[in-house]
């Protein structure tokens, strides 16, 4: 039997006050996630963090709220959260094979940021490039040369030779380059 025109338009109006709740709390926790960044930042800055920790806390710490706003806000459409969250555990289980190389990039660039053997403005050789590095992060470790930027892996760092020329020569290796 066919909905009439009514009961579809019923449905709809009964729906929205949901729909709006919903995008408000999305929207709500979105801000959060803005205003946690400069927070994250300026605890960065009064604790003399490494530039490239501050980057990865924020991005953690934002990547949470999203996703805690996204599930609350689908719970208050409706939608079972409880079965898209074990759904999400095995669809992670399958992505964690598949993007094996990126999961063991984003590790090795973790520990890199963690230990600390080299710091911006260091120059490395490793696998045969050379430069100074500008930037560490998740992914890549960023050297500039003179004409070129050259991503490396993280990954690759820690299965081949590193040689580090310091811009600090007595910082000790995992010393913040911040405290001389």
């Amino acid at each position: 039997m066919p909905l009439q025109l009514d009961e579809i338009w019923t449905t709809i109006v009964l729906f929205l006050p949901r729909l709006g709740i919903s995008l408000v709390i999305f929207l709500a926790f979105w801000i959060m996630a803005r205003i946690n960044r400069g927070v994250v930042q300026r605890f960065g800055q009064s604790k003399h963090l490494s530039p490239d920790i501050v980057n990865l806390l924020e991005q953690i710490t934002e990547v949470a709220l999203l996703l805690f706003g996204f599930i609350s806000a689908f719970g208050t459409l409706g939608v079972d959260v409880g079965a898209m969250i074990a759904s999400l555990g095995l669809v992670g289980f399958a992505l964690g094979f598949a993007l094996k190389d990126l999961l063991s990039n984003f590790l090795a660039g973790l520990l890199i940021l963690i230990y600390n053997p080299f710091v911006r403005g260091d120059h490395i050789n490793v696998s045969g490039n050379e430069g100074k590095v500008v930037e560490v992060n998740l992914r890549y470790t960023v050297l500039q040369t003179d004409e070129k930027k050259i991503l490396i892996p993280n990954s690759t760092l820690f299965i081949t030779p590193v040689i580090i020329n310091r811009q600090f020569p007595d910082r000790m290796p995992g010393e913040d380059a911040g405290s001389n």
